[in-house]
């Protein structure tokens, strides 16, 4: 069997566990997936982030065979979709610590057509992220149900950027939370700043740092290190950074986070905090599964 090798092999950080899937199993695709056109917008980069973070290997494929599958020998299928066998040319390992092979195989979701029918998908080209089947390169487990994505909605050089900033070892962590909060204010009337803790899931430090002064806008910015900086700047919309802040922060900062017990300063940092989560704009996820 022919294998297909990453150019330059980047194993992504975690990969996602479905509920209900055996190892092995062959897993379905989104309607966002299957339902696209050419016209269609670009998928929400939060979408994408969910996807690459939880995939073991990234890979672009063109579909050469689907199968429609009988309903009584599928098991249960969301009502407006059907269940079919795919057959792909692999075209590009684009990230991935494991070999995968030149053609491969899995099951697939796809919503149906207007007129209740499986749309036709041979030839398009999709983005698979999806984790190997040990001990068989052909095949692929998909790692949500949504993991195949047409190509033309994925953004090429937008999902390469994003899978360097996965395995760079001084990028972002995952953040789970806030930690906790203080705000300090400072001589003059106006002046203060607030410091935020994050939860993060491999417990390496990372905090934000909301720094007011008279006359001047609300500063704030993302530190990564033991030492908080105060010269950090917001992460760029469409960034991992600002993907792990903006769909995993709440949306008001937790009462049980704020350190000081003065009501005044307890506000400050509420207020500050609502700055952030207001200029991180929303997650903006759109996936159905």
């Amino acid at each position: 069997m022919t294998i297909v090798k990453a150019r330059k092999l980047m194993p992504i950080l975690a990969a996602a566990t479905l509920a209900g899937a055996g190892a092995g199993a062959l897993l379905p695709v989104s309607a966002s997936a299957q339902g696209a056109t050419d016209s269609q917008a670009v998928m929400p980069y939060a979408d994408l982030a969910d996807l690459a973070d939880a995939a073991q290997m990234v890979a672009v494929v063109t579909v050469k065979k689907a199968v429609e599958l009988d309903a009584d020998r599928t098991g249960p299928v969301r009502q407006g979709w059907t269940r079919a066998y795919v057959e792909a040319e692999t075209k590009s390992l684009l990230s991935g610590n494991a070999p995968i092979g030149a053609k491969v195989k899995y099951l697939a979701d796809i919503p149906l057509d207007a007129k209740g029918r499986m749309p036709k998908i041979k030839k398009r080209e999709m983005v698979l992220f999806a984790r190997p089947v040990a001990g068989k390169p052909g095949e692929v487990q998909l790692v949500a149900p949504d993991a195949q994505v047409p190509v033309e909605i994925v953004g090429a050089a937008r999902l390469r950027t994003l899978l360097g900033e996965l395995v760079t070892p001084d990028g972002a962590p995952v953040v789970t939370g806030v930690r906790d909060a203080l705000h300090t204010p400072g001589n003059l009337a106006g002046e203060g700043e607030t410091q935020i803790f994050l939860k993060t899931e491999d417990g390496s430090p990372a905090s934000i740092a909301v720094i007011r002064s008279p006359n001047h806008p609300v500063h704030w910015g993302l530190s990564t290190g033991e030492l908080v900086n105060p010269d950090a700047r917001p992460p760029a919309r469409g960034t991992l950074a600002w993907y792990r802040l903006a769909c995993a922060l709440p949306a008001q900062l937790p009462a049980s986070a704020q350190i000081a017990t003065d009501p005044s300063l307890r506000r400050a940092a509420a207020q500050d905090y609502a700055v952030v989560i207001e200029q991180l704009g929303e997650c903006g996820r759109k996936r159905v599964f």
